[in-house]
Parts: C-alpha cells; sequence; structure tokens
C-alpha cells in the first residue's frame, strides 16, 4: 500500500507540473513571447490548485469513503475526454487590448479540468493514507513536490530537447490515463474502505484565526518571490521553459525539504542565514529596476536564487513547524493553496498595475523580513520608533551615497561595498526585531537607488503585459534610449545635427548600414521591419518608399510616436505604418512577393521571441519577399547561439546566408555604434556575393547537433551560452 499511495502521488505531482510548462510553451507564440505568459499562466495554476484543495476539503468534510472515491474518479474520468491537451483552434489573442482574459479563459478550456483533477489528488491521496495507516500522511507531501521538482528539471533538459509538442501531448495523456487507474486502486483499497469515516468538522479542535492567516502569509511570500524571480530572469534574458523552471524548481525543492521525514536543512540556519543573503539586494536590484545591465549575469542569478531559496526555506520551515493533525490536513493545504493563489493574482495582475517596474520583488522581500519569528515582545506595535528608525538610517545611507557619486572611490569594489554593503548591514542590527528589520531594509534600498539617477534620468516608465519599457535621457551624451528590461531597444540623438542618424547596433557604418547600401534601389520600395523598438531603422527610409512596422506591444508604438521621446518615425520621409499583433499573425495578411527587404529585429528584451524561428516562420518571410529579396535577421542576443539555429533553417530552405559579427573601434564607439551580430539570408546570390566582397561577412556552416527548430520543437538547451562567441 505505501509504494502505491507513493507512486500515485508522485505521479500526479508530475504531471501537474509537466503540464505547466507544456501549455505556457504551446501559448507562447501567440503571445510574441511576452515573460508575462509564465507569470500569468502560474496565477491560473494557482487558482486552479486552490479550487482542487477546497473541493478536496468538501470531498473529505461531507462524504463517505466510497462516495469520496466516485465522486472524485467521475471528475477524473470527464478530464480524459478533453485530452489530449491543445490551444482550441480559431482562439486568436487580442491586438489591441489586454489579452490577459483571453489566455485565462484558452487555459480554462484547455487545461482547466485535468489540472483541477490533478490539483485535489495530493490532498486526497493523503487523507485517504492517513484513514488507511493512521500514520502522520506529510512526509507524502514531500514525495509529491519531488515528483514536481524531477517533473521540472526533466522538461528543458531531455523532454523539450528530444520532443516536439504535439508528441509531448500525447504522452502526457498516456501518462494521465495511468494516474486515472492508480487513482481507482488507491480509493478502493480495502484497508481505506474499512476505516475511512466522514470527518465531522465539530470533532475537530478549531483553529484560530491569526494563525490560519499566518499560514496564508507564509505561503503567499514564497510564491510571489518565486514570480518576481521568474520576472527578473526572463526580462533580462529570455521568456523560455529553461528559465521559468529554475525558480519554480527551487520552491518545489524547499517543500520537499521542510516536509521530509528528516529535516535536512536545520532551520534554525536558515533563519540566521535570511538577513545575510538579502545584503546582495540593494546592488543587484539596482539593476533590475533601473534598466542597468546585469553583467556578470552568472554572479545575479545566483545571487536572486539564493535569496529565493533561503526565503522560501524560512517561510515553509515555519509552515511545516506548524502543521496542525492530520484530521486537520485538507484544511491546512486550503489555506497554504489561498496564499499561492493570492501571491499569483498579486504578481499577474496586480502589480503590473500597481508599480511601473518591478517593485513588488522588495516588497515582497520585506514582508519575508517582517514574518521572521520575533524576539521581542510586541515589536510589531512599536510603529512609531520601528519608522523613525527607517527614516533615519534611510536619510543616513541616501547622504552617503550621494557623497560618493561625487567623490568615488578606488578600487571599485570598495566604492560599491560603501555604497551598497554597509547600509544592508547595518540593518542587521535590527535582526531581533523583524518589523524594523523589514522597514530599514526597503528604506536602504530606496535610499541606494535614488542617486543613480543623475547622470541617466527615467522620463517616461510603462509597463504592459509584453515588458517594462523605459525612457532614459543621458545628460552627458544628449541622447534618448528605450530599454526594455535591461536590454536598450534604440537610443536617438537629440543634437538636430544627428537626430535622424541610426545609432547603437543600427549604424550606417555597421552590418545593416552596409546591407542598406548594397539593395538595389528597386528592392527597397516596400520594406518590412518586424519589431518597431524606438523606430531607429526608419532613418533609412526615403522618399517614395514604403515601410511597414510589426509591433505587437501598442505601448511601444505609443513611444516610437512619442515626440516627446523619440522622433524617427515623425522624421521619416517615407510612408509609414505600423501593424499592430504577433508578427506572423499580421505577416499573413499580407500580399504575396511584396517586400524586397524584410528586417527582423523583433525582441523581448535581449532575445528575439522564437516562434519567429522556426522552419514555418522562415517559409513565411520566403512567401512575403521578392524573387530577388533580402532578409537582415539581428541576432545580438548574449545568451543563445542563434546563428546556429538560423544556419540550420537557412540550409533546410535552400537559402544563402552570411552573418558579421561587428565590434566598433573606440572612434565608432565614441560616435555611439554598439556591438551587434546581423545575419542575411536571400534566395538570389548575387546579393549574398556583393556582402561577401566587403571582407566582413561570412559564410555559415550548419549545426547538425542543434537541429531544426519548427512550431512543434524547440531546444533552447542546445544553444544556452553565457557570452558571445
Amino acid at each position: 500500500m505505501l509504494i502505491v499511495f507513493t507512486i500515485t502521488v508522485f505521479l500526479a505531482a508530475a504531471l501537474l507540473f509537466l503540464l505547466q510548462p507544456m501549455f505556457a510553451r504551446m501559448l507562447l507564440p501567440m503571445l510574441g513571447g511576452s515573460p508575462s505568459v509564465w507569470n500569468t499562466a502560474m496565477m491560473f495554476y494557482q487558482i486552479i490548485l486552490l479550487a482542487g484543495y477546497a473541493a478536496a476539503h468538501l470531498l473529505v468534510r461531507r462524504l463517505g469513503a466510497r462516495r469520496q472515491v466516485w465522486a472524485y474518479l467521475a471528475v477524473a474520468l470527464a478530464a480524459l475526454l478533453v485530452l489530449p491537451v491543445a490551444v482550441p483552434r480559431g482562439w486568436l489573442p487580442p491586438t489591441e487590448s489586454n489579452p490577459i482574459p483571453w489566455l485565462l479563459a484558452v487555459m480554462l478550456v484547455a487545461v482547466g479540468l485535468p489540472f483541477f483533477t490533478l490539483a485535489a489528488a495530493s490532498p486526497l491521496l493523503q487523507r485517504w493514507f492517513a484513514a488507511c495507516t493512521a500514520k502522520d500522511p506529510y512526509w507524502l507531501y514531500a514525495a509529491s513536490n519531488l515528483g514536481s521538482l524531477l517533473a521540472l528539471l526533466a522538461y528543458p533538459a531531455f523532454i523539450e530537447a528530444r520532443l516536439g509538442l504535439a508528441q509531448q501531448s500525447r504522452w502526457w495523456s498516456v501518462g494521465f490515463a495511468v494516474l486515472v487507474v492508480l487513482l481507482a486502486i488507491t480509493g478502493f483499497w480495502k484497508r481505506q474502505e474499512a476505516t475511512a469515516t466522514p470527518v465531522s468538522p465539530a470533532a475537530d479542535e478549531p483553529i484560530a484565526l491569526r494563525r490560519r492567516l499566518r499560514w496564508l502569509l507564509l505561503a503567499f511570500v514564497p510564491c510571489s518571490l518565486m514570480l518576481s524571480v521568474t520576472t527578473y530572469l526572463t526580462n533580462a534574458v529570455a521568456p523560455i521553459p529553461l528559465l521559468w523552471v529554475a525558480p519554480l524548481a527551487i520552491y518545489l525543492l524547499t517543500f520537499v525539504l521542510v516536509f521530509a521525514r528528516r529535516r535536512l536543512v536545520p532551520h534554525g540556519l536558515m533563519l540566521w542565514t535570511m538577513p545575510l543573503v538579502l545584503l546582495a539586494m540593494p546592488w543587484t536590484m539596482s539593476g533590475l529596476l533601473l534598466g542597468l545591465p546585469m553583467e556578470p549575469l552568472d554572479v545575479y542569478v545566483v545571487a536572486h536564487m539564493a535569496v529565493l531559496f533561503v526565503v522560501a526555506m524560512v517561510c515553509h520551515g515555519e509552515l511545516a513547524k506548524d502543521r496542525p493533525p492530520p484530521a486537520q490536513l485538507t484544511e491546512f493545504y486550503l489555506w497554504l493553496a489561498t496564499g499561492g493563489a493570492l501571491g499569483g493574482v498579486f504578481n499577474a495582475l496586480l502589480a503590473p498595475l500597481l508599480f511601473p517596474t518591478v517593485w513588488e520583488y522588495p516588497l515582497t522581500l520585506a514582508l519575508g523580513c517582517a514574518l521572521l519569528p520575533r524576539r521581542v515582545a510586541a515589536e510589531h506595535r512599536k510603529w512609531p520608533g520601528n519608522i523613525a528608525w527607517a527614516a533615519l538610517l534611510g536619510l543616513a545611507t541616501a547622504g552617503a551615497v550621494f557623497w560618493l557619486q561625487q567623490h568615488p572611490v578606488s578600487p571599485q569594489w570598495l566604492h560599491y561595498t560603501l555604497m551598497f554593503v554597509v547600509p544592508t548591514l547595518l540593518c542587521l542590527a535590527f535582526f531581533r526585531r523583524p518589523v524594523r528589520l523589514a522597514l530599514c531594509f526597503m528604506a536602504v534600498l530606496a535610499a541606494t537607488m535614488w542617486p543613480l539617477w543623475g547622470r541617466v534620468r527615467t522620463i517616461h516608465l510603462a509597463r504592459s503585459f509584453f515588458g517594462i519599457h523605459q525612457v532614459t535621457h543621458d545628460v552627458l551624451r544628449n541622447t534618448h534610449s528605450l530599454k526594455h528590461g535591461c536590454t536598450t531597444h534604440g537610443i536617438q540623438s537629440l543634437d538636430p545635427v544627428r537626430r535622424r542618424e541610426p545609432l547603437s547596433y543600427f549604424s550606417r557604418s555597421g552590418p545593416l548600414g552596409e546591407v542598406m547600401v548594397i539593395v538595389p534601389e528597386k528592392l527597397k520600395r516596400h520594406v518590412a521591419v518586424v519589431g518597431l523598438g524606438a523606430g531607429t531603422v526608419a532613418c533609412y527610409g526615403e522618399q517614395g518608399q514604403q515601410w511597414t512596422f510589426f509591433e505587437i506591444d501598442p505601448e511601444v508604438e505609443r513611444i516610437a510616436r512619442n515626440p516627446r521621446l523619440f522622433s524617427f518615425l515623425a522624421d521619416c520621409p517615407a510612408e509609414v505604418t505600423v501593424a499592430l499583433g504577433d508578427a506572423r499573425l499580421s505577416l499573413e495578411r499580407e500580399p504575396d512577393g511584396r517586400f524586397g527587404v524584410m528586417i527582423l529585429d523583433p525582441y523581448n528584451s535581449d532575445t528575439p521571441p522564437l516562434h519567429l524561428l522556426t522552419r514555418e516562420a522562415l517559409a513565411l518571410y520566403r512567401r512575403k519577399l521578392a524573387p530577388e529579396g533580402v532578409m537582415a535577421f539581428h541576432i545580438s542576443t548574449t545568451h543563445l547561439d542563434l546563428k546556429s539555429v538560423l544556419a540550420n533553417l537557412a540550409q533546410d530552405a535552400g537559402l544563402f546566408a552570411v552573418q558579421w559579427m561587428d565590434f566598433p573601434n573606440r572612434e565608432r564607439r565614441a560616435r555611439g555604434d554598439a556591438p551587434s551580430r546581423w545575419l542575411v539570408m536571400t534566395p538570389h546570390p548575387p546579393s549574398v556575393e556583393r556582402l561577401a566582397k566587403s571582407g566582413y561577412w561570412k559564410p555559415l556552416r550548419p549545426h547538425p547537433a542543434v537541429g531544426l527548430w519548427t512550431d512543434d520543437y524547440v531546444s533552447v538547451f542546445r544553444v544556452w551560452s553565457w557570452g558571445w562567441d
């Protein structure tokens, strides 16, 4: 019986957490590869998880053993009818309104019932096991989270790398059918049938409301923090399952560790470690909240993963210490699920409306500090003293940091130690007072950030479903820059003489400039640009030409058309139109063979949406391209080797391709040029031959180990890199 129950719980959890990245991966192309797809999906999953836990609680409270089993198996069999998992046909996202309602509706129709069935499995099975054996069933919660963890790690490393989405869905359906059989076996286990009886609420010792609310907050903080770290990574690198999985895996690992039969990590150690790991936060968060480059990336990733692990260990450890008897197990899990669902709603729905950038991250950390066990009586009631100490420390830190900005200290590590580490160390004086520690942490974080706005001032900050957009004014260089996450997506000089000069990756002395010079004038009559950004490439537009920009985010178009921010579109002598919506869907509506030049520069922070780099996407581009036309791909991503992907696609499509990795010299950098990598494809050999004569463009070699990317198969695991090669 022990083996059967363990396998069933393990399989249910594994299927639950395989479904999450698999279906989000199916939806990602339809929403332009937006990082918000994952956070919204996680919110949906948390809400359905809450519904599953609530259903399990009601079944145990209201029905006898046999009826519990029959009711649950009826739901499981109904879920089999909606398999295999797939996006419903004909469902297209809106182009000009918030897509969250559409996304939630699609998920409810496609995976709502199977996910609900899996969500209810763990608490029900644990309750049935307790009824059979009269033993503590909480260790099964550790087994459940272990199954979830292993499934998550397997998805990017093995499943996504070897199976297409259609194959993944079919095998998942087989696993669900096996689970239904196991559920029937465990449900009708003869010993369970003989001993299990409905639990009367009156027989349980009542749980105080304050204790329930503490459970809720202790569940809320790790969930919200996990989503905040995910937002951080996907905005900085790429919205891909590989980076979705890591924070969620750490989140689940903490459950495994704290609910295991033997405590593997001492809870006291985590309590003492948590304030120490927060020392890194003012330094690392300045990059996230101000749009500064996150280099070296591995250091940032390790720092934020460590904070997530320690804070989750503390919160989940407090929950494990305070768990009730097995008779109240389903209610305990119900409150945990409520806290997780509220964390998902806060991060996915409320935070984008309330905050222009990722302020939910430090706020959740501060709440985690406040939930540390109190060592001073009635400390939470001493608000005047807590606020006064936080204000004093914040003002002192702001003054010290402002002085350091005016009088830099050498070496640089000492400068940053004085600016970031010393103020945070002062917060540790209040370790015994959690509320005061939380307020001081927020004060120090705010104080260490505001002086950084001196030379580079933010003049516009907007947050949409597709990301965080920040326009800054560099006072010394007299330029405006558009940043998405931590990546610059366009720079314009405010000098009237250089106002129409393309800078950064798009300079006239770089790869794109050479392409636009070599391409015959007849091919430039109709130009398509996938990805608007600040509109920089419109500098190449000339009178009599028609330029069509394809952009998924309405906020980006508003920024590009705002003359107070950028004037590239307004200054362009060509006829300029912007087609809103996913580029592939918008391009389908264009006549075949229309465009002589296609510039593909669609970026979500540092990486292009991957569904725009598949065999089907390239086939679409070819149909819209003139017979002698040229496609120029901008692939200046730091962390993915996309040239190998495109080399394989070019070979598969029979296209000629060359690439140029441009490293500007000091003189060009002073003018505003930036390193970039461009790749040109064309079905017309003379176009490539003209580029090759310059000496900068090099032919591409296919990479069989990378495989051929399709809409059904994409493996980021095989092209991941920590920097340009």
